[in-house]
């Protein structure tokens, strides 16, 4: 990740970690990896869009089009379409997409409002900003001759990218859903994004202090982000929470993204009745693995389902995971052994037989497969909890110290799924916190976090005795023998750096009880 010129004491605060911070480890199709495919029209040009909120000047949202070899009225293709993450822009290369483009599909890659050569600020996904954008592109491609289409309006219509670039398609297959009553999409392939931004920059109201500022860094170069947003992250930093606007004067997050993800409009009743291939991160620490499950589980309908496939890898969002101690591994077994490839030849394969029903052979639909630190492949129809483990009593410093791991279970053990713990917990301090992960090693010396993630406890007055679930990171793991699982508490995270409590104090978790998903060797 480039280190940016800071602007806010909260950058100032993260900007070590930023150093350190690797690249997004995704298929983001941003560099060629081929030669362009010969015969392959380029156009590049800008549609009108809807002015920024509060004021009454269009916006231009940029694309670039790629039209394959052959394509014609008489030979129409379908269309992959394409936008980048956060901080990105299009991608304008069409050595980039060769695996599309030499297998007939047509491409469109876009700048999306606030980034690249497309004006505005973001608005992070909004239905009423954002939305019209991939309207009016959908109507571009829904008027070029040499595209198939399935009926007025509606080209046959795949659609791929990574973490803000899998943002656009669960907002374009939602908002013509909600308009037109069927998504214009006809299959989607997201990768690392989110199902809920609240909870996934700040869960329990904590702020995923080093991810807000790089991405509060990535938007500076172009303005991208409205002001409210960084005076948002500047507040954060201060009180330790997630501006909410209960204080006057302070900012409203909560309701910014309200309306900016898959789980708004699960929330209104819409699940999208379309095949999709979902990519995330299992060591992804701003749109954790559980982020995607809850897609997964939520966003699409049963039947949907049953023609989908999930697969996590390991990558995604990463920093280096150093307090506590992660691990530092890049790998996608699953794709391979689905596919024999990466994901962008999952991709392709998956494409081939929802855009165009051609049989390659594919296997894995309706199944979750997840890669572990290990760089195996485990198969699971559901990550649900399947056992229950004695953890005893579990005490955590709130304000320093060096993180505690307390056994749950010697190896051999196979986990895949979401976890969780319940207990009946005191914190006697105001605003006590602590961070919770599974980890593995043969003693609590070594004990390493499985897959670099941890989620927070935030209790913001004191408590006796009150019965509390906790969630714990989802997780993909085979414990050997010779090693056990297990409960990893500390006080400090560098992904919440900053974040930990107000004042010195120890929460206690009684008769606590680790739901596990467990599975068959």
């Amino acid at each position: 990740m480039r280190k940016l010129a800071l602007a806010t004491p909260l950058l100032a605060l993260v900007a070590p970690l930023l150093a350190l911070a690797p690249a997004t480890t995704t298929s983001s199709y941003a560099a060629p990896v081929a030669p362009a495919p010969s015969g392959v029209k380029v156009v590049e040009d800008c549609v009108r869009s809807v002015p920024d909120p509060g004021s009454s000047t269009p916006i231009e949202i940029c694309y670039s089009l790629f039209k394959p070899a052959g394509a014609s009225r008489r030979h129409p293709v379908p269309m992959i379409w394409h936008s980048h993450g956060w901080g990105g822009s299009r991608t304008t290369d069409p050595a980039a997409f060769a695996t599309f483009l030499d297998s007939r599909y047509g491409v469109l890659s876009f700048d999306q409002r606030g980034f690249g050569e497309s004006g505005g600020h973001a608005y992070v996904e909004n239905p009423a900003v954002e939305g019209k954008d991939v309207a009016r592109l959908i109507r571009v491609m829904a008027r070029l001759p040499w595209v198939r289409q399935d009926g007025p309006g509606d080209p046959r219509l795949g659609a791929i990218g990574g973490s803000y670039g899998g943002g656009y398609q669960f907002l374009a297959a939602f908002t013509s859903l909600e308009r037109r009553g069927t998504p214009v999409l006809d299959a989607m392939a997201p990768e690392i994004t989110w199902n809920d931004l609240n909870e996934s920059l700040a869960p329990e109201g904590v702020v995923r202090t080093a991810w807000a500022a790089a991405l509060s860094a990535a938007s500076l170069p172009t303005d991208a982000l409205p002001p409210r947003v960084y005076k948002a992250l500047v507040e954060g930093a201060a009180t330790g929470t997630w501006p909410d606007g209960s204080v006057p004067g302070t900012e409203d997050m909560p309701t910014f993204f309200a309306q900016n993800g898959p789980a708004f409009h699960v929330a209104q009743g819409r699940r999208l009745p379309i095949p999709v291939l979902f990519g995330q991160g299992t060591t992804d620490s701003l749109f954790p693995l559980q982020q995607g499950l809850a897609n997964w589980r939520s966003a699409i309908t049963r039947t949907a389902r049953r023609h989908s496939i999930f697969v996590a890898y390991n990558g995604g969002h990463v920093l280096p995971g150093v307090l506590p101690r992660g691990i530092d591994v890049t790998s996608d077994p699953c794709s391979q052994q689905l596919a024999g490839g990466d994901f962008e030849a999952l991709s392709k394969r998956f494409f081939d037989e929802q855009l165009k029903g051609r049989r390659t052979g594919l296997r894995g639909y309706g199944r979750l497969h997840l890669a572990t630190p290990s760089s195996t492949c485990t198969t699971v129809r559901s990550p649900a909890p399947t056992a229950v483990r004695s953890v005893g009593t579990v005490t955590s410093p709130t304000a320093a110290g060096v993180p505690l791991a307390y056994e749950i279970a010697p190896g051999p053990l196979r986990l895949a799924g979401t976890p969780h713990l319940t207990g009946t917990m005191t914190a006697l301090g105001v605003r006590s916190r602590a961070f919770y992960g599974l980890a593995v090693g043969t003693s609590p010396v070594d004990a390493t976090l499985v897959q670099n993630n941890v989620l927070p406890v935030d209790e913001e007055a004191p408590v006796v005795g009150r019965p509390r679930r906790i969630d714990l990171p989802s997780v993909a793991v085979d414990v050997p023998a010779g090693q056990k699982l297990y409960l990893l508490v500390s006080a400090l995270s560098d992904t919440f750096v900053g974040m930990g409590s107000r004042a010195p104090g120890v929460i206690t978790l009684e008769e606590t009880q680790a739901h596990l998903p467990l599975q068959s060797p």
